[in-house]
């Protein structure tokens, strides 16, 4: 359920027609959709600096291409195989490579750091970390490398030597590491300033902080691992930003202006290095500060911008500052409505707002033209695509992906071209070198659809509306047999929670290859991102505060109506399936819908906001003593009465996001109520069900459907 932002993976798909065309097996659609049926792939493009040529990865990130603007043909020049040799490493893949200068790259496998030059084919290892550090974050300039051994933080130098950032004996207080469980946009817990000088970090104080158990069955006899969990109304974090100075070896902390639970978030460094900006958010979530504080003492230097919210406000980016020689920032916000991109000085006086779309701004990539232009991308044309734009310090936009689509871009140095890679509900998938004003220079990559040689049906996306009039997408997938003159069972695929977006303007436009197997067993497979979903802005967005899973399920219910409409639906045999919140909205659809699915399959629901994380939870509900009526009517136990079909609750044993806490007293509350239901655990699996063990659970869950669904 927490966001995940980051750069978009495609998928890029080709194939050889066929006479004769293939069964699709579960296996292979859960295992192979990012393996088997794409093309050899452009993945990680990086350019070179300061050069008009870029390097790539394919065969599975094991050999290294290189390209430029002019040279058609793209040229081998590194295998893993090769790079290991010269190094002396067990390089396993390319993932994760970077340019330390025009002919050097910098290559890692997580613990260790090494050099490759291009040109003399020779590397040497820089840097290493002790075994059993985690989170580490190289720093560039000087070749330090910071990392946490449990709960402290450490440094290794240039030179070898260990240093002690933190020396914490209280388990309590963990440096380095992500806080706030990860929301608000947090994904790092260290963070260099621009020359390496110094190194800020975020520090908690679990001591308010209620334990959770959870259980290690591999060992004999099984253990206890308990974490650290704040439940909503519940004890939770308190939160500090440490300081460490390279030159002094000294740390200074900074400390909430406000209560001490109150969240800092959006950490970031000015590019003088003198400053750091720090969003500070009440825990009630309706208030946000955004700070400067000084580098070298952590004294406040004052509030540059303050948002207030009755519902929410939830700062997710750091400032960006698109001048090297400059503390002048921009600043994403969604108090209008639509996250777009506001021009502050430092001082914070409001120079300019650069947008006033009427669609979601998602994230800013760079700035171009000696930081007179921002790259950004948002959602554009429709809430579907992810397009880029650029957009000057007068507020002058335009757009520089112009096919509709989902897109991913990487600019050159000097800015004058782009590489863009993006797929469709009709384009499997292209790269493309473009000029920055976005004419086509050449193709690089165009793949075609290699499912084409599977037997696999189609997906119709679709609008209906909401009862407010909000327009809801839907997507329908159909077996490859379709016929119009039958009838056919459906299952609901359901998410519906906050910061997600199941239907995209992608290739299988956002679906998994395994509801594609579910159709071709006869069955047709609907989805529908309801109100409070992601990328539709803040009015359709925060209809759900205080009260989740009330207009999420009218909005179902919207798209259910739908499916009655068509002549091919079987209407006695709906089936839900979902996982997080969709579980929440599985069992929640069974129950307060029961007289219209048959069987639902829930896997990892939070089945009472009360049992949920403090900073999620309360977000969403405020409180339990300040909704209680609320928390009520949202719990699953409140209407575990109503249950009439058939229902399997799933759960991961050591689940630590939506812990077994949920399932396991729903169950008891089913029991009390002498109703069956089926309950199954992955052991030793977290909040998803990974690896090989991913085939049994869709089998699990999919078999379910079809042998309770007649």
């Amino acid at each position: 359920m927490n966001k995940y932002f980051g750069l978009i993976l495609f998928v890029f798909l080709g194939c050889n027609v066929i006479a004769q065309k293939k069964q699709l097996s579960l296996s292979d659609a859960v295992l192979q959709q990012n393996r088997a049926f794409r093309d050899e792939q452009c993945n990680s493009i990086t350019w070179i600096p300061g050069t008009d040529s870029y390097v790539y990865v394919s065969n599975n990130y094991q050999t290294m291409y290189q390209a430029s603007v002019k040279k058609t043909e793209p040229e081998q020049i590194l295998t893993i195989q090769a790079a290991n040799a010269a190094l002396g490493a067990q390089l396993y893949s390319f993932y994760g490579f970077s340019f330390r200068n025009t002919d050097e790259l910098l290559l890692t496998d997580g613990n260790n750091y090494y050099s490759y030059n291009l040109k003399t084919k020779t590397g040497a290892k820089l840097v290493s970390v002790v075994e059993g550090g985690a989170g580490a974050e190289y720093e560039m300039t000087s070749g330090s490398v910071a990392y946490t051994v449990d709960n402290n933080l450490w440094i290794v130098n240039s030179k070898g030597e260990k240093i002690a950032v933190t020396s914490n004996t209280d388990k309590n207080i963990v440096s380095g590491q992500t806080i706030a469980r990860s929301e608000f946009g947090i994904v790092d817990g260290i963070f260099w300033s621009g020359k390496g000088q110094y190194l800020a970090f975020y520090q908690k104080d679990e001591t308010n902080v209620k334990e959770y158990p959870l259980v290690d069955v591999t060992k004999v006899p099984a253990e206890l691992m308990n974490i650290k969990y704040p439940m909503a109304g519940q004890g939770s974090e308190k939160s500090k930003v440490g300081i460490y100075s390279v030159s002094a070896g000294k740390t200074v902390y900074i400390s909430p202006k406000g209560a001490a639970d109150n969240y800092l978030t959006n950490l970031c460094w000015t590019p003088d290095e003198n400053f750091i900006l720090l969003a500070e958010v009440n825990r009630e979530q309706n208030h946000m500060w955004l700070n400067q504080y000084d580098a070298k003492t952590g004294a406040f230097v004052r509030t540059i911008l303050e948002e207030q919210n009755e519902k929410w406000v939830e700062p997710e980016h750091t400032a960006f500052f698109p001048m090297a020689n400059s503390n002048n920032f921009i600043w994403i916000s969604e108090k209008d409505g639509f996250n777009n991109l506001y021009y502050y000085s430092i001082e914070g006086k409001l120079i300019k707002q650069l947008t006033a779309n009427k669609f979601v701004a998602k994230e800013i990539l760079q700035s171009i033209n000696k930081g007179k232009e921002i790259v950004f991308a948002a959602t554009g044309t429709s809430p579907l695509n992810t397009l880029y734009y650029a957009v000057d310090l007068n507020g002058k936009q335009r757009c520089l992906t112009l096919e509709e689509g989902t897109h991913g871009i990487v600019l050159n140095e000097a800015s004058t071209y782009l590489i863009d890679q993006y797929s469709s509900h009709s384009v499997p998938g292209k790269v493309e070198l473009k000029t920055i004003n976005g004419k086509i220079v050449k193709t690089i990559a165009s793949a075609k659809n290699k499912l084409a040689e599977i037997q696999l049906g189609t997906a119709d996306i679709g609008q209906i509306k909401a009862e407010d009039g909000s327009v809801l997408y839907t997507r329908l997938i159909k077996p490859s047999n379709f016929d119009p003159n039958k009838k056919y069972p459906v299952m609901v695929y359901v998410y519906g929670g906050p910061h997600a977006q199941m239907i995209t303007n992608s290739w299988l436009d956002g679906a998994n290859l395994w509801m594609y197997w579910m159709a071709e067993q006869g069955y047709l497979v609907f989805t529908l991102d309801n109100r409070g979903s992601g990328e539709r802005g803040f009015a359709f967005e925060n209809q759900i505060h205080r009260q989740l899973g009330v207009v999420e399920i009218k909005d179902q219910m919207k798209g259910i109506d739908y499916l009655r409409s068509l002549p091919y639906v079987d209407t006695s045999r709906f089936a839900v399936h979902g996982w997080s919140f969709g579980g929440f909205m599985t069992t929640s659809l069974m129950l307060k819908q029961s007289e219209t699915f048959k069987v639902g399959v829930a896997g990892g629901p939070v089945t009472d906001w009360k049992y949920y994380e403090v900073m999620y939870g309360e977000r969403y509900m405020d409180r339990p003593e300040e909704n209680a009526k609320g928390y009520e009517e949202a719990s699953l136990f409140t209407h575990a009465n109503k249950l009439k079909g058939d229902l399997l609750l799933i759960h991961g044993t050591v689940d630590d996001v939506v812990v077994p806490q949920h399932n396991d007293a729903l169950v008891k509350k089913f029991i009390d109520l002498g109703i069956q239901i089926d309950f199954f655990h992955y052991p030793m699996h977290k909040h998803n069900v990974i690896g090989r063990d991913r085939v049994h659970l869709i089998q699990k869950v999919l078999d379910y459907i079809i042998e309770n669904n007649n």
